[in-house]
């Protein structure tokens, strides 16, 4: 066989080889993903459909005027939502500041960096559930840190979880000091994915650090802050195991939130149809929250 017909043949053979290595890696890449896929499958996917399912099958005929006009004339769902928006309205930008002033202090050359690190992030890996515990004991009316702190001050103690003014608060505190470690994480990856030469060149300028700070560090950050943002939102409209373990939503739902709410009306009240209409609504909720935050901060996002 002469040497053009060998390298005609070799030509020939290696479309064939590519092929079937592609058809390989492709086989290989859904393999690594069917666990995530299946795991999503069951547990997101298929209790959308379920509620979709329930919705649109409820005795009253589905989401018809009726459906509509229970939730218009249903006044702890009223509540329970302005109480949803005041929460996300309060602890969405306060996780993200204290996160990000966090992960400034913890990324600068100072000593116990390591363990600052680990005091800030630990909070983010108690279940819920104990630290809603700990935050119970806290709030303990006379015998908890909170009053006995305020007692050495003269001060008098107060009923936090069992006072409708404060029983929100209280709980938009736990989340904050559980979340804000959390959120810390993202933002020190973004600043240590940043090049070392921008501080340099601004002090080569002149330029304060707080104005390094606006003009640089924080638009290279907006794409962390656009996904942290995101996160926060979400989560907020999730929240039940804190709120079921300290206050159970009073009093006088002052401290029920959206997700506790059709926990309540599924599992206490026995009514899955209409559980399923406001499952609908939640998610209606976060994704036209979520669409919102991306047009909004999307043309400040400066990706490299």
């Amino acid at each position: 066989m002469s040497r053009t017909s060998v390298i005609a043949a070799g030509a020939a053979a290696v479309p064939g080889t590519a092929a079937a290595r592609a058809r390989r890696d492709t086989i290989g890449g859904w393999a690594l993903v069917a666990p995530s896929l299946v795991v999503i499958a069951a547990f997101t996917l298929y209790p959308v459909v379920l509620s979709l399912v329930h919705a649109f099958t409820a005795p009253r005929g589905g989401v018809t005027l009726q459906q509509v006009h229970a939730m218009v004339d249903d006044e702890v769902l009223h509540k329970v939502f302005v109480n949803n928006l005041v929460f996300a309205a309060v602890t969405v930008p306060a996780s993200i500041v204290i996160a990000l002033a966090m992960a400034l202090w913890v990324n600068g050359k100072i000593r116990g960096r390591a363990f600052l690190r680990l005091a800030f992030f630990t909070p983010t890996v108690l279940p819920m559930v104990a630290a809603a515990s700990i935050w119970l004991y806290f709030y303990t009316p006379s015998y908890g840190p909170i009053d006995r702190l305020l007692h050495v001050f003269g001060l008098p103690g107060h009923n936090w979880l069992g006072t409708p003014e404060t029983a929100l608060p209280a709980i938009m505190v736990v989340t904050i000091w559980k979340e804000a470690g959390f959120f810390m994480i993202f933002y020190l990856a973004g600043l240590q994915n940043m090049a070392p030469e921008l501080e340099e060149a601004s002090r080569l300028e002149g330029a304060s650090a707080w104005y390094h700070f606006r003009r640089v560090t924080l638009p290279l950050l907006m794409p962390t802050t656009l996904f942290v943002m995101v996160v926060a939102m979400t989560a907020s409209f999730k929240q039940v195991e804190h709120i079921f373990v300290m206050t159970r939503g009073g009093p006088d739902n002052a401290s029920s939130l959206l997700l506790y709410y059709i926990y309540k009306v599924a599992f206490t009240f026995y009514d899955e149809h209409y559980a399923a209409v406001l499952t609908l609504v939640l998610v209606a909720t976060l994704l036209l929250l979520a669409f919102l935050q991306f047009r909004v901060l999307e043309r400040r996002i400066h990706y490299r």
